[in-house]
């Protein structure tokens, strides 16, 4: 029992903001680090490969936001649980939820990298491939699918470091893995002339690091938590209780990839390859602000589950509020720098003069909202937290299927029928989208403010 009350009694007594400094800075450096080595991997191909070598990869985003979902809907539910199981003090149902959380991860590892490999031109024709992007998108895919498993093992189980005390530590191995992909991407890219196959590869290798760093860490004698013969046997109930709080970010992720292919449909149809490249460009500057407010709320995650856990609704509240006060400043930030200087951000991916002016008006359109989004991340985020995926899975879905999917057919259309550029009636789709998301979660959010009461809460945690 000492080794709780070294490990995460913390979270239900130290001073809210000096604790979610604590674990929010090591998860915020690690997003900041994926960030970057995602940017790199577009920097060093758009600069040595070429305008469609970004466009090719921007057609396996959605195919691997489906993997990173299956990690997401293991990993996140089972961090989530840890947490709140913790918060009652019952380490041998911890255990279980991390034997148990490997095990599934290794299932849906072997569905999508089998599936992947069966059907990868389909899959790839399917998400907007053309003539001209599919060859770049295929020979990134077939080495990525293996690393994408290894991402998910090591998603789950350094979330699961975090949320059992060691926040420091899975900030390193996240770290780690992410400096060797740098470097290997500039061995590869650079020094072997590998092109889109070397990003891949880099990937791939730093992934297997990652992964065989966050296995060792439970498997040794000094973690409270760690693999024990027990933790192996299947249990339908420790399945259904990862599953349940992961379904929120995981029908997130599937929703995002269905949209992502809709919207390069859309964005082929307007404006051909170069969109498609416009649109991959935004979203390799978009996910580091992303990442910012996710690092935060992961930082927020373990405190609010324990708390949760415990009972203690004053706390949860407060870090509640402290999370949803970092974020929306985080996106203000974002849209400052998208909105005043796309020009000089956009530069760091390409020389090419068309796709430079395509990304402009399109990094303004996707990040002048940028505080909205942040605002209803955190709800979804908190949500998933305390075992309400439910609220978190309407909040994260609202604005990719209830308003994106159709507004995207609307109001394009619309654009033209004024004279107006229906390219750019696209992209203010999303604009149009984040907004009427962030309403939709505010609605939400009031209705379960009843959340923050004190009250028995035994039967959400079995």
């Amino acid at each position: 029992m000492e080794q709780i009350l070294d490990n995460t009694e913390e979270f239900g007594s130290k001073n809210i903001k000096k604790l979610l400094w604590q674990y929010a800075l090591p998860a915020v450096i690690t997003q900041i680090i994926a960030s970057i080595y995602n940017i790199v991997d577009r920097m060093f191909l758009g600069q040595c490969v070429g305008a469609l070598a970004i466009a090719g990869l921007a057609i396996t985003m959605p195919i691997m936001n489906i993997i990173h979902a299956f990690g997401s809907l293991v990993g996140a539910g089972a961090s989530a649980r840890m947490s709140i199981v913790l918060g009652r003090r019952d380490i041998r149902w911890a255990e279980k939820i991390l034997g148990n959380s490997t095990l599934l991860t290794f299932l849906f590892g072997f569905l999508f990298v089998s599936t992947g490999y069966f059907f990868m031109d389909n899959i790839l024709n399917m998400f907007g491939a053309s003539a001209d992007t599919i060859n770049y998108a295929r020979t990134y895919m077939l080495i990525i699918l293996p690393g994408m498993f290894l991402t998910t093992l090591s998603f789950n189980l350094t979330g699961l470091i975090r949320a059992s005390g060691y926040a420091n530590k899975s900030m390193w191995i996240m770290v780690s893995g992410a400096l060797l992909n740098i470097a290997l991407d500039a061995l590869f890219i650079f020094a072997f002339d590998w092109g889109i196959a070397g990003a891949a590869w880099a990937t791939t290798v730093s992934m297997l690091f990652s992964s065989l760093l966050s296995v060792i860490h439970f498997l040794q004698p000094t973690s409270f938590i760690r693999y024990k013969r027990h933790c192996w046997t299947p249990k339908l109930y420790i399945f259904r209780n990862i599953l349940a709080i992961g379904i929120s970010p995981f029908s997130m992720n599937v929703a995002g990839s269905a949209v992502i292919a809709l919207l390069n449909t859309q964005l082929i149809r307007y404006g051909g390859d170069l969109a498609v490249g416009a649109n991959g460009i935004v979203n390799s500057f978009a996910p580091l602000i992303i990442m910012l407010i996710l690092g935060i709320c992961q930082g927020m995650q373990p405190i609010a589950g324990y708390n949760y856990g415990a009972e203690k609704m004053d706390r949860l509240k407060e870090v509640f509020f402290l999370t949803m006060k970092c974020n929306v400043i985080i996106g203000i930030i974002g849209a400052f720098l998208a909105v005043v200087f796309p020009k000089y951000i956009i530069m760091a991916f390409t020389k090419d003069p068309a796709l430079i002016a395509l990304s402009i008006p399109a990094m303004r359109y996707l990040m002048v909202l940028a505080p909205l989004i942040g605002f209803t991340i955190t709800n979804s985020q908190f949500f998933q937290s305390i075992d309400k995926p439910w609220v978190a899975i309407v909040t994260s879905l609202s604005r990719q299927v209830l308003f994106l999917i159709p507004i995207m057919f609307i109001v394009p259309p619309v654009y033209e029928h004024f004279h107006l550029d229906g390219l750019m009636g696209v992209f203010c789709s999303c604009t149009i989208c984040d907004f009427l998301g962030a309403l939709l979660s505010a609605i939400l959010l009031y209705s379960q403010w009843k959340i923050f009461h004190p009250r028995h809460i035994q039967q959400h945690i079995n």
